[in-house]
C-alpha cells in the first residue's frame, strides 16, 4: 500500500518556491499525491523532523544532509532544490565596524547560522581566494537577529547570510555586502536538496516517484522568474517591492550526483566530514 499524503518538511528560503507553486497549482493532486507542507523554523529542524519521522520528506541544505550521510544517516536523496546565483550568499556588514573589503582583517570574526555548516564552507573559500588564512577566521554561530545586534556592537566584523536574509538585513539595518561567497570555487554551488530516508523510500516507492516527477515539473515551472517572485510573499516577509528585486539562484531541474559530489567533496577536503561521501549511491535507481 503506498502513502496518499506526504508531509514535506519546508522553511521559508527562497529554494522552496517551486515547490509550493506545485502545492498552489494542486500539480500533485492532478498525479494522484498530496503533499501538505510542514513549515520549519530551520534546515536543521527540518531534518530532526524526517529523522522523527514527523515528516516523509525534508527540505534541507546539502551541506547539512551530507554531514548527517557521514555520521551514519539512511537517506535518500529526491531532488534538488536550488544552486547558488551571484549574491545569493555572501558577507555582510553594518557601516562603521572597518571591514569594508575581505582583506581588512586578518582574523575576521564571522557569524553563521551554524558551525561545520555551508556558510564556513563557503566563507573559508571565499577568503583563502581572496589571501586571508582560513584557519584564522574566527567563526561564532548565531541566528539572524542575534547577528545583527553583534554586528551594531561590533562584536562581529561580518555575518554569513543567504537571501531573503540578505535583503531584509539591507532593507532594516542599512547593511552592505562585503563579499560575495557564490563566487569562484563557490560558483554555481548546489545548496539544497529535498531527502527522505532511504527506508521509508524503499517502502514507498511509488509515492516517491510521485513526488520526485511533480517536483522535477516544478522546478521547470520556476525557469519563470515571474512567477517565484510572485509567490515569494506569500511566505517570506519579502513585500512585492523586495521581491522584484531579491538576487535569485537557479532551480536544477534534475538530481545530478556528479553535480552533488562536489559538495561532498569540498566537505571532504576542507575537513567538514573524515571520510569521502559517494552522493550516487544517495540516488534513487530509476534516476541514477
Amino acid at each position: 500500500m503506498e502513502l496518499a499524503t506526504l508531509r514535506v518538511a519546508v522553511t521559508r528560503a527562497i529554494a522552496t518556491a517551486p515547490l509550493r507553486l506545485a502545492v498552489r497549482h494542486q500539480m500533485f493532486e492532478s498525479s494522484g499525491l498530496t503533499v501538505r507542507l510542514v513549515e520549519q523554523s530551520s534546515q536543521q529542524r527540518a531534518l530532526t523532523a524526517l529523522w522523527k519521522d514527523k515528516v516523509d520528506v525534508a527540505f534541507t541544505g546539502n551541506v547539512a544532509v551530507l554531514k548527517a550521510v557521514a555520521n551514519g544517516a539512511d537517506v535518500q536523496l529526491q531532488g534538488e532544490a536550488y544552486i547558488a546565483g551571484p549574491d545569493t550568499m555572501g558577507l555582510v556588514t553594518l557601516p562603521g565596524t572597518g571591514y569594508d573589503e575581505p582583506t581588512a582583517k586578518p582574523a575576521p570574526r564571522i557569524a553563521v547560522d551554524r558551525l561545520g555548516g555551508l556558510g564556513m564552507l563557503t566563507t573559508r573559500s571565499r577568503l583563502a581566494t581572496e589571501g586571508v588564512d582560513p584557519d584564522a577566521i574566527q567563526f561564532t554561530a548565531m541566528p539572524f537577529d542575534a547577528m545583527m545586534a553583534a554586528l551594531r556592537t561590533r562584536e562581529i566584523d561580518a555575518a554569513w547570510l543567504t537571501e531573503p536574509d540578505i535583503s531584509r538585513a539591507q532593507q532594516e539595518f542599512g547593511a552592505r555586502i562585503v563579499t560575495d561567497t557564490a563566487r569562484g570555487a563557490m560558483l554555481d554551488f548546489p545548496m539544497s536538496s529535498y531527502v527522505a530516508t532511504g527506508t521509508k523510500a524503499a517502502k514507498y516507492p511509488t509515492s516517491f516517484a510521485v513526488f520526485r516527477d511533480v517536483l522535477t515539473e516544478a522546478q521547470q515551472l520556476a525557469e519563470d522568474t515571474t512567477e517565484v517572485r510572485d509567490i515569494l510573499g506569500s511566505f517570506s516577509f519579502l513585500d512585492k517591492t523586495a521581491a522584484a528585486l531579491v538576487a535569485l539562484g537557479t532551480f536544477p531541474t534534475s538530481l545530478n550526483a556528479v553535480r552533488l559530489q562536489r559538495v561532498a567533496d569540498l566537505m571532504h577536503d576542507g575537513g567538514i566530514v573524515r571520510r569521502r561521501i559517494d552522493v550516487s549511491a544517495l540516488v534513487p535507481h530509476s534516476d541514477a
